[in-house]
């Protein structure tokens, strides 16, 4: 069986310290004790040693968790030592949404999750994630309900707003198979207060078409080649490590690993738009920045300097 590249995943929310404020006292003691139930089943999902373990342990997990976000205030619990378990809240906080997954064998991995939304009154509004990937023909160019989700594991949420509309991206990872990995960018929308995703929100600068953009983007990639793909506050920009074939077989995405080159995603007007290259910009000799250097513009040395590093 293929070893899990992450058996514990150290996944949070992003709370305020006063979450249970929100919730009653004996709500909050019931949700601490199927919580320790839980915890148990989450490790299982992953750490099961065989399909029928994890299986199990998938299936009773799922059940017990619904029954748990049953709870009244359930939204505003954290699920701390649920580690396996990633958990993402919306910038604006009006939902959560959880993922995992489970390895069914070396060439099968399944993606369960489900999305919660924030009620006034407490109670609960879920949408299960039913992974279709296996009947996706074209997962770059396919727009699904949560019915017809492709799965991934989110590990990051990007809230942006165009024409007065909402829209989260999500950047995700999939341990595909024994031969590859991929990573997914995806926007999540609300039409009629029912989930969305992906759409035509990727686009180049001239407008023009290319085949590495649909409904989504979906890096794929060697086992273990591990290309960054991450969403720079500082730029605002999405930023992912340009892919090549090692073995000059672009069609066998299992020989791709990252070049060293970055590409970027800026949102302009309501899309993602490509940028070829992120960083262009090259050094000179001697420019790369120094952390406290002990050395002046002239070259002496700063005595003080000297003794503080010692």
């Amino acid at each position: 069986m293929t070893k899990i590249l992450f058996p514990v995943l150290l996944f949070s929310f992003f709370f305020t310290p006063s979450f249970s404020q929100k919730i009653s006292l004996t709500d909050l003691k019931i949700l601490k004790k199927k919580e320790d139930s839980l915890k148990k089943f989450s490790l299982q999902i992953i750490q099961g040693t065989t399909a029928a373990d994890r299986f199990t342990a998938d299936s009773q997990f799922t059940r017990m968790f619904v029954r748990a976000l049953k709870i009244p205030g359930s939204f505003y619990y954290p699920f701390d030592s649920l580690t396996t378990i990633s958990k993402l809240i919306a910038p604006d906080t009006t939902f959560k949404i959880f993922t995992w997954q489970m390895i069914i064998n070396d060439y099968v991995v399944r993606q369960h999750g489900a999305i919660q939304m924030k009620t006034k009154d407490g109670s609960l509004t879920l949408f299960p994630l039913i992974d279709k990937s296996d009947v996706t023909k074209n997962m770059a160019d396919t727009i699904g309900s949560n019915y017809g989700w492709i799965g991934a594991v989110y590990y990051h949420i990007i809230e942006k707003k165009a024409f007065g509309k909402n829209y989260y991206t999500l950047l995700g990872y999939d341990e595909n198979n024994l031969n590859s990995n991929k990573k997914i960018v995806e926007v999540l929308t609300f039409n009629n207060d029912e989930p969305v995703f992906g759409g035509p929100y990727f686009s180049f600068p001239d407008n023009t078409f290319n085949k590495n953009f649909g409904s989504r983007l979906i890096l794929e990639y060697k086992k273990n080649a591990g290309p960054r793909l991450t969403y720079d506050e500082d730029q605002d920009m999405i930023i992912y490590e340009h892919l090549i074939s090692e073995s000059g077989e672009p069609q066998k995405k299992y020989t791709y690993i990252p070049d060293g080159d970055y590409e970027g995603l800026k949102w302009k007007d309501g899309k993602w738009v490509h940028i070829e290259k992120v960083f262009t910009q090259k050094l000179k000799e001697g420019e790369a920045p120094v952390p406290n250097p002990i050395r002046d513009n002239k070259g002496t040395i700063d005595e003080n300097k000297l003794k503080n590093n010692d």
